[in-house]
């Protein structure tokens, strides 16, 4: 990035601003009238990390926070603006606050107010890496590369730092982080060199005490904003002034483009193809944007992609019997032996013995929601329970037939007793006639 800030007009080295003289040890101020002449910068991702080793007496790391509260007054925070992280460091490494907590001045002043000193070793490489590791990543709240919002840390310490700077701020500079070193009266200047972008003219500060600061604020104060026409209310710029030379030009936050006045300012359409990457539909925001999904799908926690919801779930449909899901949306159907109705979500029996409902060969009985098979009289339903064959005749003979043999029958038995009883009578006159014919012979 070089000399990023350089070429925002309203340079970050302004931030660096004195602590209010008289102040009290502890007392987070931003009365001081600096804000009166604060530059709009552009926006930024901005880290500050302050060294509060052993060396950093208590009142001193007091006149660091206030420091730090006079920074944050002459910044441009919001949310679309400028996003503002503090790292604590010694030893070990703190993250006092990431890029994507607070978006105002009076939240992040506060949460400064409350920090505490690490008290042991100055491990300042360990600090720069942990910057990159866990600060600038857009989980952390980094906006992304295509946003082409400057990286930007700020270093205040005020010893040598005990582990490897060089390499780790190489890396970083490689990575597109400018980094600003600050160094206060004991700081070793040949450390500042090595950890500090290019120019170095541009990029190292020294102040022989906390309480002599305002020298150099002084120093930038005048060099970067006295005459600066982009100093709020000198200029007619919509929203950013970049200083050119001697004058300036005028430039739009991420989302807006230049109107052709060169002033004013126009939000872009960032739903217009090629400009976002929700998966399904594009919410254009005044210069900006939010994903949602058409009906049937829900946003993924990515808040890009979307997912077909399932409607079947309970809650989620009206149909009386059966839901069927179908990719986002859903149909309704009935039970065996119910219909649809014609509004397509309730259902009503149906008559299963109606016409082509059944296969029943001869007669169909319904059975509540079920039907069974008959036949007509004089035949038997056959194993398939569908099918009828005729019966046998024993098995035709009704009850009134059934009385009509037996009185055949018993006629049929008195007839044939009384032709056995007439039949021996004639036996007994045949005899007698027999007997009748031998005496006459005789005679």
């Amino acid at each position: 990035m070089g000399r990023a800030l350089g070429a925002l007009g309203c340079s970050l080295l302004l931030l660096l601003l004195p602590a209010v003289p008289g102040s009290p040890a502890g007392r987070i101020s931003g009365t001081r009238a600096v804000a009166d002449i604060a530059c709009k910068n552009r926006p930024l991702d901005l880290v500050f990390i302050i060294d509060s080793s052993r060396s950093v007496r208590p009142e001193e790391f007091e006149k660091v926070k206030i420091f730090l509260s006079e920074m944050i007054d002459t910044l441009d925070v919001g949310e679309r603006t400028t996003h503002v992280a503090v790292m604590n460091y010694a030893s070990t490494v703190k993250v006092e606050f990431p890029l994507q907590t607070y978006f105002d001045k009076a939240s992040m002043k506060e949460a400064i107010s409350h920090i505490e000193p690490l008290s042991s070793g100055t491990m300042t490489g360990l600090a720069i890496q942990t910057a990159m590791d866990e600060v600038f990543t857009e989980e952390m709240g980094t906006r992304p590369a295509s946003f082409n919002i400057p990286k930007v840390v700020i270093v205040v310490t005020d010893g040598r730092p005990q582990d490897q700077v060089q390499d780790v701020a190489a890396s970083a500079q490689t990575a597109g982080i400018e980094i600003y070193a600050v160094g206060v009266d004991r700081a070793d200047m040949q450390s500042l060199r090595i950890m500090a972008s290019e120019p170095l003219d541009e990029h190292i500060f020294y102040v022989e005490t906390y309480g002599v600061i305002e020298k150099l604020t002084s120093k930038f104060r005048e060099t970067f904003c006295a005459a600066n026409m982009c100093a709020l209310g000198t200029h007619d710029c919509e929203q950013v002034s970049v200083r050119n030379s001697k004058s300036y030009l005028c430039d739009c936050y991420e989302g807006y483009t230049l109107n052709p006045d060169k002033r004013t300012c126009l939000a872009v359409d960032m739903c217009e193809p090629g400009r976002h990457n929700c998966d399904q539909i594009c919410v254009s925001n005044n210069g900006s944007y939010a994903c949602e999904c058409y009906e049937g799908y829900t946003l993924n926690p990515d808040k890009k992609t979307c997912s077909a919801m399932d409607m079947c779930a309970p809650g989620r449909h009206d149909c009386e019997q059966v839901c069927l899901s179908n990719d986002g949306s859903y149909s309704c159907d009935c039970y065996e032996g119910y219909t649809l109705n014609a509004d397509k979500k309730t259902c009503s029996a149906v008559d299963m013995c109606a016409p082509g409902r059944h296969d029943c060969e001869q007669v169909c009985l319904r059975d509540d929601l079920s039907y069974t098979c008959d036949c007509y009289q004089g035949y038997t339903l056959n194993p398939d329970k569908k099918t009828c064959s005729r019966a046998i005749t024993s098995s035709l003979v009704t009850t009134e037939e059934s009385c009509k043999c037996e009185a055949i029958a018993a006629l049929q038995d008195s007839v044939t007793s009384h032709l056995e009883a007439l039949s021996t009578k004639l036996d007994e006159v045949f005899e007698k006639l027999q007997a009748y014919q031998s005496r006459q012979q005789v005679v």
